[in-house]
Protein backbone atom coordinates (compact mmCIF):
# COMPACT_ATOMS: atom_id res chain seq x y z
CA UNK A 1 0.00 0.00 0.00
CA UNK A 2 1.01 3.19 -1.08
CA UNK A 3 1.25 6.34 1.51
CA UNK A 4 1.92 9.89 0.21
CA UNK A 5 5.03 11.50 1.82
CA UNK A 6 2.48 14.23 3.71
CA UNK A 7 0.76 11.17 4.90
CA UNK A 8 4.17 9.33 6.41
CA UNK A 9 5.17 12.98 7.21
CA UNK A 10 2.38 13.42 9.76
CA UNK A 11 2.17 9.56 11.12
CA UNK A 12 5.99 10.49 11.98
CA UNK A 13 5.78 13.89 13.08
CA UNK A 14 2.28 14.26 14.23
CA UNK A 15 1.24 17.56 15.24
CA UNK A 16 -0.79 18.59 18.17
CA UNK A 17 -0.79 15.54 20.02
CA UNK A 18 -1.42 15.19 23.39
CA UNK A 19 -4.31 16.34 25.77
CA UNK A 20 -5.88 19.77 27.22
CA UNK A 21 -6.19 19.38 30.99
CA UNK A 22 -9.39 22.14 30.82
CA UNK A 23 -10.90 21.71 27.12
CA UNK A 24 -13.57 23.18 26.53
CA UNK A 25 -15.01 20.39 24.34
CA UNK A 26 -14.16 16.99 23.60
CA UNK A 27 -14.97 14.32 21.26
CA UNK A 28 -14.00 10.45 20.75
CA UNK A 29 -15.00 8.42 18.19
CA UNK A 30 -13.70 5.07 16.83
CA UNK A 31 -14.38 1.70 17.02
CA UNK A 32 -13.32 0.09 19.59
CA UNK A 33 -13.59 -3.12 18.18
CA UNK A 34 -11.07 -2.93 15.01
CA UNK A 35 -9.27 -0.75 17.03
CA UNK A 36 -9.10 3.23 15.94
CA UNK A 37 -10.10 5.43 18.48
CA UNK A 38 -9.28 9.33 18.40
CA UNK A 39 -9.74 11.88 21.14
CA UNK A 40 -9.28 15.49 20.21
CA UNK A 41 -9.80 18.26 22.66
CA UNK A 42 -10.61 21.71 22.03
CA UNK A 43 -10.10 25.24 23.84
CA UNK A 44 -12.51 27.59 22.25
CA UNK A 45 -12.74 31.65 23.08
CA UNK A 46 -15.12 33.54 20.98
CA UNK A 47 -15.93 30.91 18.77
CA UNK A 48 -12.77 30.54 17.37
CA UNK A 49 -10.63 27.18 18.26
CA UNK A 50 -7.68 28.81 20.03
CA UNK A 51 -6.26 25.31 20.67
CA UNK A 52 -6.65 21.76 19.69
CA UNK A 53 -4.88 18.41 20.76
CA UNK A 54 -5.61 14.85 19.86
CA UNK A 55 -4.88 11.16 20.98
CA UNK A 56 -5.30 8.66 18.50
CA UNK A 57 -5.07 4.63 19.35
CA UNK A 58 -4.50 3.60 15.38
CA UNK A 59 -2.97 2.86 12.35
CA UNK A 60 -0.85 5.42 10.66
CA UNK A 61 -3.11 7.16 8.58
CA UNK A 62 -5.47 7.59 11.63
CA UNK A 63 -3.07 9.75 13.22
CA UNK A 64 -1.78 11.34 10.14
CA UNK A 65 -5.54 12.21 10.06
CA UNK A 66 -6.05 13.64 13.08
CA UNK A 67 -2.90 15.53 12.71
CA UNK A 68 -3.90 16.98 9.70
CA UNK A 69 -7.49 18.03 10.87
CA UNK A 70 -6.44 19.75 14.05
CA UNK A 71 -3.96 21.45 11.62
CA UNK A 72 -6.90 22.59 9.49
CA UNK A 73 -8.91 24.12 12.09
CA UNK A 74 -6.63 25.30 14.41
CA UNK A 75 -7.27 29.07 14.46
CA UNK A 76 -10.83 28.68 12.45
CA UNK A 77 -14.25 29.23 13.78
CA UNK A 78 -16.61 26.33 15.19
CA UNK A 79 -18.72 26.58 11.83
CA UNK A 80 -15.97 26.50 9.59
CA UNK A 81 -14.18 23.39 11.64
CA UNK A 82 -18.07 21.71 11.43
CA UNK A 83 -17.70 22.19 7.29
CA UNK A 84 -14.73 20.14 7.39
CA UNK A 85 -14.99 17.23 5.62
CA UNK A 86 -13.17 14.33 5.53
CA UNK A 87 -12.11 14.71 1.72
CA UNK A 88 -10.63 18.02 2.65
CA UNK A 89 -8.34 16.01 5.49
CA UNK A 90 -8.07 13.53 2.70
CA UNK A 91 -7.08 15.99 -0.09
CA UNK A 92 -4.76 18.06 2.28
CA UNK A 93 -2.80 14.44 2.84
CA UNK A 94 -2.61 14.52 -0.95
CA UNK A 95 -4.40 11.29 -0.50
CA UNK A 96 -5.17 8.15 1.57
CA UNK A 97 -5.52 4.96 0.06
CA UNK A 98 -9.37 3.39 -0.56
CA UNK A 99 -9.19 1.34 2.46
CA UNK A 100 -7.77 3.87 4.74
CA UNK A 101 -10.34 6.82 3.76
CA UNK A 102 -12.15 5.48 6.94
CA UNK A 103 -9.32 7.49 9.23
CA UNK A 104 -10.21 10.39 7.68
CA UNK A 105 -13.88 10.18 8.07
CA UNK A 106 -12.85 9.46 11.45
CA UNK A 107 -11.22 12.94 12.05
CA UNK A 108 -14.88 14.60 10.62
CA UNK A 109 -16.58 12.82 13.51
CA UNK A 110 -14.28 13.36 16.09
CA UNK A 111 -14.55 17.19 15.25
CA UNK A 112 -18.21 17.11 15.31
CA UNK A 113 -18.50 14.84 18.44
CA UNK A 114 -16.24 17.49 20.25
CA UNK A 115 -18.30 20.53 19.00
CA UNK A 116 -21.51 18.52 19.88
CA UNK A 117 -19.88 18.40 23.55
CA UNK A 118 -19.42 22.01 23.35
CA UNK A 119 -22.59 23.09 22.16
CA UNK A 120 -24.20 20.47 24.66
CA UNK A 121 -22.25 22.26 27.68
CA UNK A 122 -23.06 25.93 26.64
CA UNK A 123 -26.59 25.25 25.40
CA UNK A 124 -25.79 26.46 22.22
CA UNK A 125 -26.84 25.15 18.29
CA UNK A 126 -24.67 24.94 15.19
CA UNK A 127 -25.85 24.95 11.94
CA UNK A 128 -23.26 22.23 10.86
CA UNK A 129 -24.39 20.07 14.17
CA UNK A 130 -28.36 20.15 12.48
CA UNK A 131 -29.13 16.44 12.85
CA UNK A 132 -26.02 14.95 14.18
CA UNK A 133 -26.17 12.28 16.39
CA UNK A 134 -23.11 11.39 18.78
CA UNK A 135 -21.63 8.03 18.18
CA UNK A 136 -22.33 5.11 20.26
CA UNK A 137 -19.24 2.71 19.50
CA UNK A 138 -20.87 0.40 17.87
CA UNK A 139 -20.47 2.03 14.70
CA UNK A 140 -18.14 -0.11 12.03
CA UNK A 141 -16.34 2.05 8.93
CA UNK A 142 -13.96 -0.90 8.38
CA UNK A 143 -14.06 -3.26 5.50
CA UNK A 144 -12.90 -6.46 6.92
CA UNK A 145 -11.76 -8.31 3.83
CA UNK A 146 -8.66 -6.61 4.04
CA UNK A 147 -5.53 -6.23 6.19
CA UNK A 148 -3.78 -3.04 6.81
Amino acid sequence: MMYSEKVMEHFTNPRNVGEIADADAIGQVGNPKCGDIMKMYFKIENDVIVDVKFKTFGCGSAIASSSMATELIKGKTIDEALALSNRAVADALDGLPPVKMHCSVLAEEAIKSAMFDFAQRHQREFEGLKGYQPPTGDEDHHDHGEEE
